[in-house]
């Protein structure tokens, strides 16, 4: 039987879409996320069949439990110019369209900032732009709400904000990806036994557990409630190893796909030791010797 959580990292995708997935298994991963475009950038990237449908096979071989696409940060969907809303909702589309071709099991995006208009005048905008998206693509994959670090007006750093967006949008395709140091900036004290119980409580009663489907698992470089999107290594931030010990055993959270986001033991972005570590505290099994800080 596989364990859960499964647990993973964000790979690279560089030089074809399907070399992520020997990436992702060399990093001992069970499941992974890519980029499938440059992520600060509007040009898309094209692939070739011949490479979509290789990362599929792969996929199928290697026995991954799953695989997701980031999508770019450009995106906003709460956004009160017309051009720029018009040119997320495209991209989202297109997003959820490689998602389907690759057989990933969804993508995952932030909402963008409301500049000024509010939330609620911003609603129906992202409402209606989420579900254009998903109208218009195959119903193979899911569209995953992250939640933000809570910096300025950015939207979705509460679950009542990312409950509305769900609520508005009421599709089944609609999920969330929680990212800890994100909620943690935003006020979320996951760090203590107590914090991380009301913060679970808070997101069964506005979202429901059955709706969290990835869990991005970052420490954070700051304290808690600073609004600043700073990840750190597990274990080395304000979240601590004791705190991600109780949340990757935890009945609710156990049962998203894990993936790093991390700055990396090695300082390239998560590498194996940080899948082992994690591995190891899912397992109850000691801790990896870390690499050398570079």
């Amino acid at each position: 039987m596989a364990r859960t959580p499964s647990l993973g990292a964000h790979v690279s995708s560089a030089g074809g879409i399907d070399k992520a997935v020997g990436r992702a298994l060399d990093l001992g991963a069970e499941s992974f996320q890519i980029f499938g475009a440059a992520p600060q950038m509007w040009r898309r990237k094209h692939h070739p069949d011949e490479d979509t449908e290789s990362f599929r096979k792969q996929m199928k071989q290697a026995k991954l439990k799953s695989a997701f696409i980031h999508a770019v940060y450009l995106i906003n969907l709460a956004s009160p110019d017309d051009e720029l809303l018009r040119k997320s909702t495209d991209t989202l589309t297109e997003e959820l369209d490689l998602a389907s071709r690759i057989g990933a099991d969804g993508v995952i995006f932030h909402v963008g900032s409301h500049m000024g208009s509010g939330f609620e005048h911003a609603l129906p905008r992202i409402a209606a732009s989420m579900s254009e998206a998903l109208d218009r693509t195959p119903d193979d994959s899911l569209l995953l709400l992250e939640n933000n670090a809570g910096a300025g007006r950015s939207v979705g750093s509460t679950f009542a904000e990312l409950s509305a967006i769900m609520n508005a949008v009421d599709h089944p395709r609609v999920g969330v990806c929680l990212d800890t140091c994100h909620a943690h900036a935003a006020g979320y004290n996951v760090a203590t036994i107590a914090g991380l119980k009301e913060t679970i409580d808070e997101f069964q009663r506005e979202i429901g557990g059955e709706k969290l489907v990835a869990i991005h698992a970052n420490d954070s470089k700051t304290e808690l409630g600073s609004g600043k999107d700073r990840h750190e290594n597990i274990g080395q931030g304000t979240i601590g190893l004791k705190a991600f010990r109780r949340m990757v055993r935890n009945r609710v959270l156990r049962k998203a796909a894990w993936l790093l986001e991390v700055p990396g033991y090695e300082g390239d972005g998560p590498g194996k030791a940080d899948v082992d570590m994690i591995k190891a505290l899912r397992d109850e099994s000691a801790l990896p010797e870390l690499p050398a800080s570079k």
